[in-house]
């Protein structure tokens, strides 16, 4: 297929960045850059033109360094979310410092993170390759109730970490009380507000990644009033949310016990309320 017809078909079909998606769905099929297989590069445009994620066409996105696999119907990760892995990555480095003397920490106990709602794993997976090569013995873990989301969330992370359940009855037994960190990007579009949201998201991501009911905060009430059993002393919550339900997801942090704030970054659009545990 040549570029520029290609080029003309994706602006047409309403894609800003037309001319770097062409070159992405031609790269992404064997002999495709080059025009040896037609064939398949008209089936990802097709796709693509209609409706479909950039990301699931490809079968995989750009998030915070990584190249996360992404799969049909999943909820794809967003760049302002590349908040979340900042604040996580800082909370675990000041687990790590708090915990230096404790006996926990001398006999080899690293910190332990949790990604709720995890998705296709995405936080986890960034989370995880920023700390390594300085905290090797850092424990992840993510969950989400939605299949598709777990088998993704699978390739991005090691498959034993992954747990499918809804919240925290995913989760193994032995991490209650020693959650340091847990991050949760919980749906928080009001359940009216569904149908407004742009076709790629409302169309090809599962509802169940979307909704959060009447108020966009159903999930979030769970998050938080399921906390207490989980998290180690001096533990910190990070949760997305809209801005204008920032103070509100707050409100939700503290009635369970935690020390909340808003955090905002301007530059990626993110917002996140973070929640600290007494130690």
């Amino acid at each position: 297929m040549e570029v520029d017809a290609l080029v003309a078909r994706l602006r047409a079909a309403g894609c800003v960045y037309a001319e770097e998606e062409a070159a992405l769905l031609r790269e992404a099929v064997p002999g495709g850059a080059d025009g040896a297989d037609g064939a398949g590069v008209e089936r990802l445009v097709a796709r693509r033109v209609g409706g479909e994620p950039l990301e699931q066409v490809l079968g995989w996105a750009a998030f915070a360094g990584l190249r996360v696999a992404v799969a049909p119907g999943v909820f794809v990760p967003r760049r302002r979310t590349t908040l979340l892995v900042r604040l996580a990555v800082h909370a675990l480095e000041q687990a790590v410092r708090q915990a230096a003397e404790q006996t926990a920490q001398q006999a080899g106990r690293g910190p332990v993170l949790v990604d709720l709602c995890c998705g296709t794993g995405a936080v986890a997976a960034a989370v995880r390759a920023t700390v390594r090569p300085t905290l090797p013995a850092v424990e992840v873990h993510a969950a989400d109730v939605d299949p598709a989301a777990v088998a993704c969330a699978r390739h991005n992370l090691p498959p034993e970490v992954v747990h499918e359940g809804d919240l925290y009855a995913a989760l193994p037994g032995r991490l209650r009380g020693r959650v340091d960190v847990l991050v949760a990007n919980a749906p928080y579009v009001p359940t009216a507000d569904v149908a407004l949201m742009p076709p790629e998201a409302r169309d090809h991501e599962h509802r169940v990644a979307l909704d959060g009911g009447d108020d966009g905060l159903a999930v979030q009430r769970r998050v938080a009033a399921g906390l207490g059993p989980w998290l180690a002393p001096g533990a910190t919550v990070v949760v997305e949310t809209g801005r204008h339900q920032a103070d509100r997801t707050a409100v939700l942090l503290a009635a369970a016990g935690l020390a909340a704030e808003v955090v905002l970054d301007d530059e990626v659009e993110g917002c996140a309320v973070v929640g600290r545990a007494r130690a």
